[in-house]
C-alpha cells in the first residue's frame, strides 16, 4: 500500500493544514467515513469470534507466524514510529494493511477501555468470519492496487 508523505516531521494528521513541523500521512484505503466504520465493524466481530489480537507487539507475532490476514493501525499514533514497522513486515508477509482515523475507535472496537494502535485480523478456516474477512481483505487490496 501507498501513503503520501506531504510533510517532514513527527506527528501524523489526517484532513485538513497540519500544524508546522508534522508529518500529514494520506493512507489511500482509509480516510471515507463509510470504509472506516466498516473496518472497525469487522474489527468489533473478530473480538466476539477470538480472531483478533490487540497492539503493535501481537500484531507483530501474528505476522511472524503466519496466521494474519489484516493488520488495522491507528492513523492518529503518536509517535509515529512505534508502528511504522507494521507497514513493511507485512508487505514482506503479503498481508494488506490499512488506516483507521482513531485509536480511540480502535480500541473501542477491540473491546476494550483503552487507545489500541494497531489490531490483527487472524485466520481461522473454520469460523463464520472467513468469508466476510475474505471479502474485506479482497476490499483493501483493491483499493491499495
Amino acid at each position: 500500500m501507498r501513503c503520501a508523505v506531504l510533510r517532514s516531521g513527527f506527528q501524523v494528521g489526517l484532513l485538513g493544514e497540519p500544524p508546522q513541523g508534522t508529518l500529514h500521512l494520506i493512507s489511500l484505503t482509509s480516510l471515507d467515513t463509510h470504509r472506516n466504520n466498516e473496518i472497525l465493524d469487522m474489527v468489533q466481530q473478530c473480538t466476539h469470534y477470538r480472531q483478533l489480537k490487540k497492539g503493535a507487539n501481537e500484531a507483530t507475532k501474528t505476522l511472524n507466524r503466519g496466521v494474519s490476514e489484516l493488520i488495522v493501525l491507528a492513523a492518529d499514533t503518536n509517535p509515529l514510529s512505534i508502528v511504522l514497522h507494521l507497514p513493511l513486515l507485512a508487505e514482506d508477509k503479503n498481508v494488506p494493511y490499512v488506516y483507521v482515523k482513531s485509536k480511540t475507535a480502535l480500541g473501542r472496537a477491540c473491546g476494550v477501555s483503552r487507545a489500541v494502535i494497531a489490531a490483527s485480523i487472524t485466520s481461522n478456516e473454520g469460523s463464520e468470519l472467513a468469508g466476510p474477512i475474505r471479502a474485506l481483505k479482497d476490499k483493501v487490496e483493491r483499493l491499495a492496487i
